[in-house]
């Protein structure tokens, strides 16, 4: 019936994606409007009066072609945003880990130096100078990553039993324990400097377990969604399976790629044979 055919080209003539889905969806719902016109003639009607009934209880030309084109744009939208959502989770915390951990690195080198310079003042004095402590207290109280300095010495720290060797000397920042700490943000590290006789101590705080985290997390979201976004799109091609599907769970972007190359590899080869 050449008035069902038109009617649902023109449903689908703006309707842009894959052609066999398409071509598909079109079947199918000529299937469906040849039946209700084979159910109209046999109560009585003629059969131009079935088709026009049978379109108009199908919702009519244009409330057709706008729900099927929104469907397709809804689909098409979804899918996309997936995918860029799936990318940003990645990207973002590769950026902060990038930007983090070079920072992360030249504060662990000032950590080192200030270090050495207090086994320096301290030699191999049997005591810590006075004037020492000022200056440890100074560069605690100044300094934006360093919270805390102890001096042990270095024989009892080293070759004693006891787990709880006391230092002779520690300076640490008061009010460590904010909200940051509270929810995991801020974590604190602990590097040591010893010569024969004195072992520095310095704690400072530090990022690098936080942009770990966040990579990490990071790289979970963006791999699941990234798999996501592939089983929609093999679904709307019509070659879902559960072999894809473990493919791009197991490989990811790799995964993808061979199932898009099995796809282009099948689409010429159709070609040739049409």
């Amino acid at each position: 019936m050449r008035e069902i055919e038109a009617f649902v080209d023109s449903v689908y003539q703006n309707v842009g994606g894959n052609r066999k889905e398409i071509q598909e969806l079109k079947a199918e719902m000529k299937s469906h409007l040849l039946e209700a016109v084979h159910e109209l003639k046999t109560e009585g009607k003629s059969e131009q009066e079935a088709i026009e009934i049978a379109i108009e209880r199908f919702g009519g030309e244009k409330e057709m072609r706008s729900v099927v084109g929104q469907l397709f744009k809804a689909q098409k939208t979804f899918a996309k945003w997936v995918l860029y959502t799936a990318i940003a989770f990645l990207l973002i915390p590769t950026l902060i880990f990038s930007i983090v951990m070079p920072i992360e690195k030249s504060k662990l080198d000032q950590s080192n130096q200030v270090a050495s310079q207090i086994l320096n003042s301290l030699g191999d004095n049997e005591g810590i100078p006075t004037q020492l402590e000022t200056d440890i207290q100074e560069i605690v109280q100044s300094s934006g990553r360093i919270t805390g300095i102890s001096i042990y010495d270095h024989e009892k720290l080293f070759s004693s039993t006891n787990e709880d060797v006391e230092p002779i000397y520690s300076f640490r920042e008061k009010g460590l324990f904010n909200i940051w700490n509270n929810i995991g943000f801020l974590t604190y590290n602990g590097y040591g400097e010893s010569n024969n006789t004195w072992h520095v101590s310095i704690e400072s705080k530090s990022y690098e377990g936080t942009a770990i985290i966040l990579l990490l997390v990071g790289i979970v979201v963006y791999w699941t969604l990234f798999t996501i976004w592939a089983t929609i799109n093999a679904y709307h091609h019509r070659r879902l399976n559960v072999g894809w599907v473990i493919a791009f769970a197991l490989l990811n972007v790799v995964g993808y790629s061979i199932y898009f190359l099995v796809g282009k590899i099948r689409g010429v080869t159709n070609e040739n044979v049409h």
